[in-house]
């Protein structure tokens, strides 16, 4: 039986933030997974390739930065099975610490960044009637996250952004999913900023919650345990909206749906050391 071109054709991946961490896990696990990948970071140079991984120029921050990589990614690919957004930053303070313009630039990343990358890579696949589109949240896009509020408000934008999207993109034969890490052992911490106006009142709770933050570190999932969860979702023949990534994340998912509230918001108190 002949084979046509689409179902012979190499399966092919764009990742942005692919230089360290989940990206980085990601575009490895996607290489053996038989993809063709090309990989973006800002600090990218031309014709590079890092650990193997091909890797294009690209500030999600900025309009032409955007469309240019999308174009170079399609050229070097030949088309784009698969986008995985990935590229993100963090912020760590109380809400009141933060000034507009630092929540501005996080979401600017965070969110924004996610909606340039997917509104240039859309039209590819929707030409070719085919895609998966696999957005990187967090634990924190479904539960409150004290001192981390502008990260989880990013994470929880991008629950309701993909919910949606991928009820309108399904006709073009395009799906969309979230991957939802709980605490991950990366170097996203030195992407992670303190707020930009510091108050002392916040100082004991702070403590606290540092504490609880090492505690779990101390037991995190790793970036190459996430990357099996973005193949899966990937490979999966019936696709998810959402995939908790790890132990820790499924555990949390699902006393967020089944516990009564108060009762969840007493858990969450007492392991965050909250008074």
């Amino acid at each position: 039986m002949a084979i046509s071109r689409t179902e012979a054709r190499q399966k092919t991946a764009l990742i942005t933030g692919a230089s360290t961490g989940i990206g980085k896990a990601a575009a490895l696990a996607l290489i053996k997974a038989g993809y063709s990948v090309v990989g973006t970071s800002r600090s990218a140079k031309r014709d590079e390739v890092r650990d193997g991984i091909p890797m294009i120029a690209c500030d999600v921050t900025s309009d032409a930065s955007v469309a240019m990589a999308v174009v170079l990614a399609d050229s070097e690919l030949g088309h784009i099975d698969l986008l995985v957004n990935n590229a993100g930053i963090g912020v760590m303070g109380a809400a009141e610490e933060s000034s507009i313009a630092q929540v501005q630039a996080l979401f600017e990343t965070n969110f924004h960044g996610v909606v340039r990358v997917t509104n240039a890579v859309l039209p590819i696949m929707r030409a070719q009637r085919n895609g998966r589109i696999i957005n990187v949240g967090s634990g924190l896009g479904f539960i409150p996250a004290p001192y981390n509020a502008y990260y989880s408000a990013t994470k929880h934008a991008l629950e309701g952004y993909s919910e949606s999207l991928d009820h309108e993109v399904r006709e073009f034969g395009v799906r969309v999913a979230v991957i939802e890490p709980a605490a991950t052992k990366t170097s996203f911490e030195s992407s992670t900023v303190q707020a930009d106006k510091r108050l002392a009142t916040y100082d004991a709770s702070r403590a606290k919650y540092l504490a609880a933050f090492e505690r779990a570190m101390a037991v995190a999932d790793t970036a190459e345990s996430v990357a099996e969860t973005i193949v899966l979702a990937v490979t999966d023949k019936t696709p998810r909206l959402r995939y908790p990534s790890g132990k820790a994340a499924k555990q949390v998912a699902f006393a967020r749906r089944f516990l009564p509230r108060s009762l969840f918001d007493k858990v969450l108190r007492k392991q965050f050391g909250l008074t």
